[in-house]
């Protein structure tokens, strides 16, 4: 049965998602997390954000993720959009955004992942490490 779960779990981590999947999945989370008040008018993929995980222009109502996120588990993808979401109904970090956000019940989970993999890109590079050969 754990084969089986982390077989499943390694599935998840890799289904990327298209354009119109995100947005459906936007919509979805700002039901279920936030009675439907986030309303995105567009939300995509863009490979220009290297330094953040997504952006949002409460103005325009537009999301963007990271093409960076593509690829890792899904609840970490949800707790991005959930993030994007939240700056449509409150700007900036204040206490009442982290409020808002904590409706999405993986928000800790998601931000340790995140952290784990700035972390790792600081490391200093090991031949050898990853499954590289040594020349």
């Amino acid at each position: 049965m754990t084969l089986m779960l982390d077989k499943l779990a390694a599935q998840e981590s890799k289904r990327v998602l298209g354009d119109a999947e995100l947005t459906e999945r936007a919509e979805r989370l700002s039901a279920q997390y936030f009675d439907g008040r986030a309303r995105p008018a567009s939300v995509r993929w863009v490979t220009n954000q290297n330094t953040r995980w997504g952006s949002c222009t409460p103005a325009e109502g537009s999301i963007r993720l990271s093409h960076r996120l593509q690829g890792m588990p899904e609840y970490v993808v949800d707790y991005v959009l959930c993030h994007e979401l939240a700056h449509l109904l409150v700007p900036g970090h204040g206490p009442d955004f982290w409020r808002l956000l904590e409706a999405y019940p993986r928000t800790e989970r998601a931000r340790g992942y995140l952290e784990g993999v700035v972390a790792a890109d600081r490391l200093p590079h090991v031949p050898g490490a990853r499954g590289e050969r040594d020349a």
